[in-house]
């Protein structure tokens, strides 16, 4: 409930009823979800509870057997990921799937693609702004993206993704596979884009990774959605049981949703 004079956020990116699986086998059972204007929206649950089935379908790399999904207010359950992309929304797929043998500008050039289609003279300055936003990736920009370290690839991959201008991302496992030190420079990177007025959607296995970043929290069971709401009033308990965490783990939770950065709330 919003307070008197302020306005509910607008919802920028919304999934209604989605059924989506493969072959004859369902995965996801009816997911709702909203997710607000500038705000960032996380993807919680356990090893095949179809998060990043989910994240595919948004995006238009699996099709949605039964129900809608609306970006700005338009129905966009029909288009290809391409013409996602035109419309606004980028995907960084997990293992961020950048091209080893190509230069990290070229890699930033092939993801400009829609865009160069659209607006070719916007393509410079987008490029510039991207290098302006990860200055390590403009330091490597004629270095094959094959060489990077981890960290740098996943700079790359969603640099590769804000090219476009996107209204809103999708990431999916961001920090899967990053030492815990490339993982808070990965958070500072996200959270200054955050910072930009840019929505995201987030699936994320690093619980606290995630809870530090994100706004909103929509956890995933067997397909379905089991738990949501603002972050900063989720029951640590009730989470921690639907993720069937240990003690350890559920340490984790604590220090996600306490020591979220001043930058993220």
């Amino acid at each position: 409930m919003t307070g008197i004079g302020t306005a509910a956020p607008v919802v920028l990116l919304r999934a209604e009823g989605i059924r989506a699986g493969f072959g004859s086998q369902p995965v996801l059972h009816g997911v709702d979800l909203d997710v607000p204007d500038g705000e960032v929206t996380g993807i919680f649950g356990l090893n095949g509870a179809g998060k990043s089935v989910f994240l595919k379908v948004l995006a238009g790399v699996v099709p949605t057997w039964r129900g809608r999904v609306e970006l700005c207010g338009d129905d966009i359950t029909g288009l290809s990921p391409e013409q996602r992309v035109a419309r606004g929304m980028a995907h960084v797929p997990q293992g961020r799937q950048v091209f080893p043998s190509l230069s990290v500008e070229q890699n930033l050039r092939i993801g400009a693609y829609t865009l160069r289609r659209r607006n070719r003279a916007a393509y410079a300055g987008n490029l510039e702004r991207v290098f302006a936003t990860f200055p390590r990736l403009a330091e490597r920009r004629s270095q094959p993206a094959g060489t990077l370290s981890g960290g740098e690839q996943a700079m790359l991959a969603v640099g590769r993704a804000l090219i476009n201008d996107p209204r809103v991302v999708l990431i999916d496992e961001p920090s899967a596979g990053l030492s815990p030190a490339l993982v808070e420079d990965l958070l500072d990177t996200l959270l200054e884009v955050r910072a930009t007025g840019l929505a995201m959607l987030l699936v994320e296995q690093n619980i606290r990774f995630g809870l530090r970043l994100a706004d909103h929290a929509c956890l995933l069971q067997k397909g379905r959605v089991v738990y949501s709401g603002a972050t900063a009033t989720l029951d640590q308990d009730r989470l921690a049981s639907y993720l069937g965490v240990g003690r350890l783990l559920s340490l984790d939770l604590r220090r996600g949703l306490t020591e979220r950065r001043p930058e993220a709330l």
